[in-house]
């Protein structure tokens, strides 16, 4: 578990983590690209699915600006592989079950959900810039709205 927050300006941590289909995805790989990294609870719930799709529904916008989108959850890949042929997503989602990158970036730890303390995934997005280092770090997301928002404030 961590507490450690990361903020605009530091070095984004580097990952190599498998795919619905078991293939690795490295953040090195995208190197001189933005990249989008969002964390999220559990594939297939209601929340992670809204947000999923807002992410598919927005895809050729942000492609065309120049941002690659990787999901990445807890979820085992073929669970992943079945949202993701369930909902027709159209981007990377990568599993996570050691809770290694969720650690690193801090988005795995303690939070309230419906008025109780658990530990888990906190929703939670990092825009990376193409020199690989934080340009935003937004903790604690709503599922509804905040692809929107997001696209507002990058003028996507």
């Amino acid at each position: 578990m961590s507490d450690r927050r990361l903020t605009a300006g530091d070095e984004a941590p580097d990952f190599t983590l498998p795919d619905a289909d078991g293939n690795e995805v490295s953040l090195a790989s995208l190197r001189g690209r933005q990249v989008i990294v969002y964390f999220y609870p559990a594939a297939m719930t209601p929340g992670c699915t809204k947000q999923a799709c807002d992410f598919r529904d927005s895809l050729s916008s942000l492609a065309a600006a120049g941002f690659a989108v990787l999901g990445i959850s807890p979820d085992a890949p073929a669970k992943l592989a079945k949202f993701r042929d369930r909902d027709g997503l159209n981007f990377p989602l990568l599993s996570d079950p050691q809770h290694a990158v969720l650690t690193a970036y801090g988005t795995w730890g303690e939070k309230m959900m419906y008025g109780k303390k658990s530990v888990g995934v906190i929703r939670s997005t990092f825009v990376i810039g193409p020199d690989g280092r934080i340009e935003r770090a937004q903790y604690g997301v709503k599922a509804t709205g905040h692809v929107a928002r997001l696209r507002q404030e990058l003028g996507v």
